[in-house]
């Protein structure tokens, strides 16, 4: 298991307005992702360091963004007003996943605009829509060739995570203790009385350290 990415829901002004407004607090471009197609939706990502990246999505005018929980998540995350949707971690199997947590893994995948597509097995969605201090899982088929952090210019870091919550929740949702997954990035458990979920990350970029 490792931190994979962030996921951002776009605010009212839109996927593109919201990964430009980021993009220039980090000093970098977003760049089009294209359009999960199983999910309804669409994004923009932004590669980091240390194989992470963050991705900017949004919903699109299409049924499977109402019957896909991911969907579902985006829209109501958006409706909010946008802001940090759940973080997610990678897995090289999510069979023991899909044993422990009694249910399969859904295909996800994604069409850049070239065409090109990109594949991945994910669970945990509805955990996430449940109690959105937890993170969901993937696990990628074509990693080695298309990560989405591949060609980062290790630029942009992220250095910590500050999540609303309890750490042996996690621990216990994730079979592990959460330290492990998050081995290369500090993570501040904050306010755990108030709303769950992922409050801020903070980065180091070549202008200085960001907090979003």
């Amino acid at each position: 298991m490792r931190l994979d990415h962030l996921s951002y829901a776009a605010g009212p002004d839109g996927l593109a307005s919201t990964a430009r407004r980021l993009g220039d607090l980090l000093g970098e471009p977003f760049l089009d992702g294209g359009i999960h197609p199983r999910f309804g939706t669409r994004n923009m990502v932004l590669p980091l360091s240390a194989g992470t990246y963050v991705e900017v999505v949004e919903c699109l005018d299409h049924p499977a963004s109402d019957k896909a929980p991911f969907g579902q998540a985006v829209r109501a995350r958006s409706e909010l007003g946008g802001g940090w949707l759940g973080w997610v971690i990678a897995v090289s199997d999510v069979a023991p996943l899909e044993e422990r947590l009694g249910r399969e893994a859904v295909q996800g995948n994604r069409y850049r605009p070239d065409g090109h597509e990109l594949r991945w097995k994910q669970i945990g969605v509805k955990g996430l829509q449940s109690d959105p201090q937890l993170p969901f899982f993937v696990q990628w088929e074509n990693y080695a060739e298309d990560h989405p952090s591949l060609g980062c210019s290790d630029r942009v870091h992220l250095e910590c995570l500050e999540i609303a919550g309890d750490p042996n929740r996690v621990s216990e949702w994730l079979g592990r203790p959460v330290e492990g997954p998050l081995e290369d990035v500090k993570v501040d458990w904050v306010g755990r009385n108030g709303t769950p979920g992922l409050v801020a990350a903070k980065f180091s970029t070549p202008a200085g350290p960001v907090r979003i």
